[in-house]
Order: C-alpha cells, then structure tokens, then sequence
C-alpha cells in the first residue's frame, strides 16, 4: 500500500506560521517586506544506469519575499520554477529523467518554499545570508508535447498516458514533494535600492526516510546556484553587524 503524505495539512501549517509572523498593523508589515527575483541553475543528481537519459540541469527563474523578525533573523518565502521532462521505468518502479526526444512526460515544478534566514553585515557593502527550512514541490505532470496517436500503443514500457499517470502517482504519493532546504549566499550593494547577490542551495529527499524503496545514494537530492536582485524598500530590511 503507497504510504500518503497529508499535503493539506503541510500548506495549512505554511499559512498559519506565516500568518503568526504578520504584526496586527497590515500597512506596517507590508512596507517591511523586501523582494528578489532570482534565477538558478538546478542540478537533479541521476544513478539509473541504462534505465534514464543524464541528469537533467535546469533553467529556474524564481522570486523571494523576506520578512524582519528580532536580531538577525527574517522569514522568507520562495517560488522557483522548472520544467523538464520524465517517464516511469516499471523495471526501477520509479519515475525517471527522459531527454526530450523519449519524452513520454512533461513536469511543470513550482517549488514553495519557508524557511528561517539569518542575514549579516560583514561589510559597508556586503551581506551574508544562511537559511533553512522547507519546501514543497507542487508539480504538475502532463503528457509530453507533440505525441503522435502511433505512440499510445497500450504497452505500459512504452505508451505515454500510461507513463504519466505512473510518473503523476509516484511524485504525489509517500511525501515524495517534501523537500527540506539550506543554503547560503551573499549579497553586494549596487545602490540605496538595488543589491546583487549569490545562491547556493540543497534541497533533501526526506522522504528516503520513511520510504522502503531501494534508492542510489543520489536519488532525490537537489543542488541550485544562482544569482539574485534583492530590490531594498526604504531601507526596510537591515542585516545584523556579524560580531
């Protein structure tokens, strides 16, 4: 029996710690919010062998919107997204990276993410960021783009309906959406409204933990690099002097 991972439960808990952070004046707290777009490069570590095509490397744009708690410490909400494409080997029992030209799946990710950032000053013009917490990887499977009616053959290896609606199973059931993250960066000022800044993140497959699946050591872990334009609002987010 596929274990279930309550979903609900996990977006309910996102609002109501977020909900905690808001201060009881609504125009107070959105003039202290502080926003970025970004755009990451995304790494999914493959160890199939024969079984998938390389592991895929990936374009991410994404945005970020942080919040000031005491000290040194902000809340901080992410979104980045991706698309890539995947089938489903009955041989491994899983969900497995396809080049576009075996396409039999196409993934759209949206990648929510809530953690706690600790941000200091270690300069006049230069910041430190370090952060943890968690994410949820909402993706949305769809049959691949440009199937002709030849390749529903019926034959589960091969035909792509079947195919998606194994790969749409596998992602959804057992947490396998559930990823804790760290990661660090720095930021530079360009000016008093404009900070360039640097990612580093990892993303874990927390779902190893409960699952009974014969996994490679590699299997589910992400890795990003990316840059990020911070747009400072009235000064409002300030880091801590690192002692």
């Amino acid at each position: 029996m596929k274990r279930t991972f309550p979903l609900r439960r996990f977006l309910m808990a996102f609002a109501v710690f977020g909900a905690l952070a808001l201060p009881l004046e609504a125009q107070g707290f959105f003039s202290r919010l502080t926003w970025a777009a970004e755009g990451s490069v995304l790494f999914f570590p493959e160890d199939n062998g024969m079984h998938s095509d390389p592991m895929p490397v990936l374009p991410s744009p994404g945005v970020a919107v942080s919040y000031p708690l005491p000290g040194p410490m902000h809340l901080e909400l992410t979104l980045d997204l991706y698309f890539t494409h995947y089938g489903y080997d009955f041989d491994l029992d899983r969900a497995v990276p396809y080049a576009i030209e075996n396409r039999s799946s196409f993934v759209l990710g949206s990648v929510l993410g809530l953690q706690a950032m600790a941000l200091f000053d270690i300069g006049s013009r230069i910041d430190v960021r370090a952060y943890g917490g968690f994410a949820a990887d909402l993706r949305i499977v769809l049959l691949a783009e440009d199937l002709n009616s030849s390749d529903f053959t019926g034959v589960p290896q091969s035909d792509p309906q079947i195919q998606t609606d194994a790969v749409r199973d596998y992602f959804w059931s057992s947490g396998r959406w559930l990823l804790p993250v760290i990661g660090g960066g720095m930021d530079f000022d360009l000016n008093s409204k404009l900070k360039l800044g640097l990612d580093l993140r990892v993303w874990f497959p927390l779902y190893k933990v409960w699952t009974a699946e014969n996994l490679p050591a590699v299997e589910g872990w992400r890795f990003g690099i990316g840059a990020r334009i911070t747009f400072r609002r009235n000064s409002a987010v300030q880091a801590v002097d690192a002692p």
